[in-house]
Parts: structure tokens; sequence; C-alpha cells
């Protein structure tokens, strides 16, 4: 048995409740098995707690660890050519429609092994632990045939296992329609919904479902019978939802009882108040609306008012968000979409946690909740979307214990 630990000296910034995020002076935290049984002022800390071996925070600033709700980080080969092409005036649509886009990564991602895909990405995500997010999210989506797909959730859960962070795995079938089934869309949603997301299921590789609700990817139809088959299987759903246009994604996946509705640029009034009444939450994605150069914001005033929880991730991906850094999101959220720094930190802590479905495991420093956790040196909590690139760079504890963020090599790698 763990018999845990304690960190004194701390100044806290627990996330718990809705009082702000105030900082505790002189805060303590105490964990055993993995798992936070006290936060409070250390002049409070019960015995049995203080008799554990102590460590000195010496005044850092104490955050939960971070949560990145929604990147595509297993991929081979990169799209610095589309960059280049979007940059001459080609829009994404059109790049995608002439063959480029989600496709030529799938090519790339269908042509590696799992150990190349692996290598490839494994990287990324350790540049995420670095950041101090110890719970990502990687979906499917690059494959689009059960080989593929399958192979990118099993990387997805060897990453986790590797540097010994939680990994969600979310199964993204209707992420593009494959060249082979150009011509019978029917065929592909039905191996999708019918065929291979039960197979993954049983293997124990899909923590939920996700889908492409747009014009150049899948009809609120067609992304109607996927969420069924989820529902048959017990699975949450969640929806890449009013990126480009107003399908209707958001009511669409808020009526499905979904964890979340993503992107949200075109959402309409209709959808903020589908979401508000279903608890469904907002993944605002700045680094995508970044890289493509869009003017239309999600309606953030409006989700504020409703009351709709805001999540915020970096969609890492190689298409349309090749960006690494959750913090890096956390800003453009505040300087592009207009998010108070407190906001944006609840973003990647509390409100991240709701849109995995994990809210009663981690987001918070609270007793019961994973002892996952970050010392920033930092005089204030606003200094975290404040600056911009690396610093500050936080110390990252996972399950107690601190981790080295750059984490070492797999075996057969320099």
């Amino acid at each position: 048995m763990d018999n845990g630990g304690v960190l004194v000296d701390a100044r806290l910034v627990t996330l718990d409740g809705d009082d702000g995020y105030r900082v505790l002076e002189d805060g303590a935290l105490a964990w055993r098995d993995g798992r936070l049984d006290y936060t409070g002022p250390r002049d409070r800390l019960p015995r049995e707690c203080a008799a554990r071996p102590q460590l000195s925070a010496r005044g850092a600033l104490v955050t939960p660890a971070l949560l990145d709700c929604h990147t595509h980080l297993v991929f081979a080969g990169d799209r610095a050519g589309e960059f280049e092409l979007r940059l001459k005036g080609a829009s994404y649509e059109e790049i995608a429609r002439a063959g480029g886009g989600i496709v030529s990564t799938v090519r790339a991602t269908r042509a590696a092994d799992e150990d190349t895909l692996f290598l490839a990405s494994l990287p990324r995500a350790q540049a995420l632990l670095a950041e101090g997010v110890t719970c990502i999210e990687i979906k499917s989506g690059y494959g689009l045939d059960f080989a593929g797909e399958r192979a990118m959730l099993r990387v997805a859960r060897r990453i986790g296992e590797h540097l010994g962070i939680r990994v969600c795995t979310t199964f993204l079938g209707l992420h593009a329609l494959p060249p082979e089934y150009a011509d019978d869309r029917d065929a592909y949603v039905r191996a999708v919904c019918e065929d291979w997301l039960p197979r993954l299921a049983a293997e124990g590789l899909v923590d939920a479902v996700d889908a492409f609700c747009e014009g150049i990817g899948f009809t609120p139809a067609e992304v109607q019978r996927c969420f069924g088959a989820a529902r048959r299987l017990g699975l949450p759903v969640k929806l890449h939802a009013e990126q480009l246009s107003d399908l209707g994604g958001a009511a669409l996946v808020a009526r499905c009882g979904g964890l979340s509705a993503d992107h949200l640029e075109w959402l309409d009034a209709e959808g903020v108040a589908a979401m508000a009444r279903a608890g469904t939450v907002a993944v605002l994605l700045p680094g995508a609306f970044y890289a493509l150069r869009e003017t239309r914001r999600p309606p953030v005033a409006e989700l504020r008012a409703a009351g709709v929880p805001m999540a915020v991730a970096s969609d890492l991906n190689p298409g349309t968000s090749p960006m690494p850094s959750l913090r890096l999101a956390m800003n453009q959220a505040c300087t592009l979409f207009r998010l108070t720094p407190e906001e944006a930190l609840r973003g990647v802590t509390v409100n991240a946690a709701r849109a995995l479905g994990l809210e009663n495991e981690r987001g918070r420093l609270k007793a019961g909740l994973a002892a996952d956790f970050l010392l920033w040196p930092c005089a204030q909590p606003a200094e975290l979307t404040y600056w911009i690139g690396p610093y500050p760079r936080p110390r990252v504890f996972v399950r107690g214990c601190e981790v080295a963020t750059a984490a070492a090599a797999p075996r057969g790698v320099l």
C-alpha cells in the first residue's frame, strides 16, 4: 500500500467551488494510494496526514494538473504543404475537396506500422506532459478502415502506458469519407456503426465516440446512426459541430446527452439553449480558429450567459491545429475568444474533466480525486494565460509522484 505524502508551504488554487480561483495561502495537500485525502489550510492538516513524508512547495502556486480534452495526436506525416497553400489563398474546403486535408493524413497513417506511429506521436504527448497535461483525449479518424482505426487506438493506449498518464480514447470513424467508399457513403457509415465500432469496443479500445458533422464531413442523419450504435454499446458521445457551418450538430449531440460539442464558431441560439438544458460542455478550439484564419468566433458571451460550461483544448492535429501546446490554447482562448484567465484555467481543468466524463476523478484539488497536481513558479494564476511560449514550466506530479517531463525514449530510440 502507498503510504502517500504531504505537500506543504503551498499556495493552493483548488478550483473546487464557484468562488473564483482564489489562492489559499499556506495550504497543504495530502494523498495516499494516488488520491488526495486532504486539501486545505496547513494548520488544519489532520495528524495522520502530517505524519507522512513531507515535501515543501516553497511558496509555489499549486493547481490541478491540466487535461487536453480534444486532440488528434496520433498520426503520421504532416501537412505543411497545405499550410502554404492556405497562405496563398486556398480554403480548407477547397484543399479537402481536391484530395488533401484529412484524406492526405489518412494515406500517411495507413502506411505506418504501429511502432512507427507510436514513435511519431510520442513526442507530441511528451510536449503536452511538459506543460502539465496528465490526461489527454486522443481520437482515431486517420485510419478510416478497421485496421487503421484499430492501430491508432492501440497506439493511443500505448502512449498512456508509456508515460504513465491517463489517455482517453475516442473513436472518430465518421471523420472523412475514404476514397474507396466515394461512391457508397451508406456502406461506409454502415461499416463504421455496425462492424468496426462494436469490434473495437469489445477490445476495450473505445472510451467515447465522436463524428465530424459538416458539409465536408457527415450529415446529422449519419451522425445520428453512429450515436445510436454508441448508445447501444453504452458509450458516451461528443461531436465536432458548427465549425464551418450550422447543421444543428450541437443541438443534436445535446439531445443525445452528449459530453461535449466542439468548435462551435457557427453555433446559434437554439444550439446554445439545447446545450444549456443538457449540460453539454462547449469545447473551444482556438488553435484551429487561428491556423485557419477564421473570423467568426464562437458565441462565448451567449454560452456564458446561458451557463454552458466552456472547456479549452489544443485540437492538436496535422492540418488545422499543429499545436502541441495546451497553454498556448489557453492564451488564444483569452486573446481571440475573450475568455477571462479564470475561465481559461477552468477550461483546461474543471470543465475539461467534465467534457471527458471525468469530473469525479480529476480537474480539481479535492479529497477523493486523483493526486495529479502542478507546482508553478508564478505569483498569480493569471500568469498561466499571460505568458506566450514555453515559460512558465511546472513541476508535474502524477498520483502524488513527481515525473520527469522529458520522458525517457522507448527502446530503440536514441
